[in-house]
């Protein structure tokens, strides 16, 4: 007899989202039917680059720029890389100076310290307790001779929304000549973007956060904005980024943004509201819990993070994983690591509770039941977790 498949509760959103069924069948597609190089000449080759100019309008719809500054890449981390290194190679002789915050994915902070080895000087700045990072705190630190600031819009871990537009705003009247990086893999298709009225120079994006597959991604660059290329080779992406582009997953993605894009404003507005009544519920069942996010309008929908003192974050993730209930501990990049957030711990937050963190991360299909259940079944795992010390 097979064996019962049981229901699963995926709140891991924010490491990556379930491929929307149409966006499955668009990448099998072109890899067994419409399979040519979109370099080739000929008719299936021709008719694979019209897939990839379609995908590229797809995806510039979805952060309101026109397709020409859409670049495709293999993910998130390399459309972070690529924007730094390549504003650095390509504008060094402005400066040396760029500015990031404490709170940044690592691709954004490694890359960082690669560039402080090679002679730029960083200023990080630290967010305030409630994990924002304040806007006049990063433009009081722009100079004349500051060639990059770089911020995320929605954190990874708490999901604090970031105040790009004030921090772009405050950056282009300072130093009309620095320019303003904006990490948005966590924000692309969870909240409104109009790339064409923000003091945005480059966006990154990724394709698995938005129900598209791994391994693609795109860094949009505003017009004017010259970068130098990570990688050499047959001049594809406008001789920006070579290498033969990957169909299936760009295309993928492209119907992924189309589809997350429909309705933005009113599914915000309905999660928001799930949001709110999941906090309650774990405030209702775990008193003592401590919400890690912001409970106002700058904490963005898909994101709670929480503590629970005296729960280990992986002892209360392996409770609910046998209930067929998926959380984060962190970030997916660094939750293999045995060390304590350094976006909470930027915060401020105590041992305590940095060792109960946990992340709860939503998709537009999340329900309220589903979050009803995992509120109820948290309350019952701290209880018999916090027996065992008594």
């Amino acid at each position: 007899m097979a064996e019962k498949k049981r229901n699963i509760i995926y709140l891991d959103n924010s490491a990556t989202t379930q491929v929307y069924p149409e966006a499955a069948a668009a990448a099998m597609e072109a890899m067994t039917a419409i399979y040519g190089n979109p370099s080739s000449l000929h008719g299936m080759g021709i008719q694979v680059e019209k897939l990839v100019t379609a995908a590229r309008q797809q995806v510039a719809m979805l952060v309101g720029c026109k397709k020409e500054a859409i670049f495709f890449t293999g993910c998130g981390t390399e459309s972070n890389n690529w924007a730094l290194k390549g504003i650095a190679d390509a504008y060094g002789a402005r400066g040396r100076h760029m500015i990031t915050t404490a709170i940044e994915h690592p691709s954004i902070l490694e890359t960082m310290k690669y560039l402080q080895q090679k002679g730029w000087e960083i200023d990080l700045i630290s967010p305030d307790e409630y994990g924002v990072v304040p806007a006049e705190a990063v433009i009081e630190k722009v100079r004349p001779d500051t060639v990059l600031v770089s911020m995320m819009a929605v954190n990874n871990e708490t999901g604090a929304i970031q105040p790009i537009e004030a921090v772009g705003n405050g950056v282009k009247k300072k130093n009309p000549q620095t320019f303003f990086h904006v990490d948005g893999v966590q924000a692309v298709g969870k909240i409104p973007f109009e790339l064409n009225r923000l003091p945005i120079d480059l966006l990154s994006g990724s394709g698995h956060k938005i129900h598209g597959p791994k391994g693609v991604g795109f860094l949009y660059v505003a017009k004017g904005v010259r970068l130098v290329p990570l990688l050499s080779g047959g001049g594809q992406e406008q001789s920006f980024r070579s290498g033969t582009e990957n169909v299936p997953g760009i295309v993928a993605m492209g119907i992924a943004a189309e589809k997350i894009g429909k309705d933005l404003k009113e599914k915000q507005g309905q999660m928001a509201e799930i949001r709110r009544g999941f906090i309650a519920a774990l405030l209702d069942y775990v008193p003592d819990c401590v919400i890690n996010s912001p409970l106002d309008e700058t904490g963005a929908w898909p994101i709670v993070n929480a503590s629970f003192p005296g729960v280990p974050s992986e002892v209360l993730l392996h409770y609910l994983e046998e209930d067929g209930i998926y959380i984060s501990a962190g970030s997916a990049c660094s939750a293999r690591k045995k060390q304590y957030s350094p976006v909470l711990t930027a915060q401020g937050l105590a041992d305590e509770l940095l060792s109960s963190a946990v992340r709860f991360s939503f998709s537009y299909e999340t329900t309220v039941e589903a979050l009803s259940f995992t509120a109820e079944r948290i309350a019952q795992v701290v209880q018999e977790v916090r027996s065992f010390r008594i």
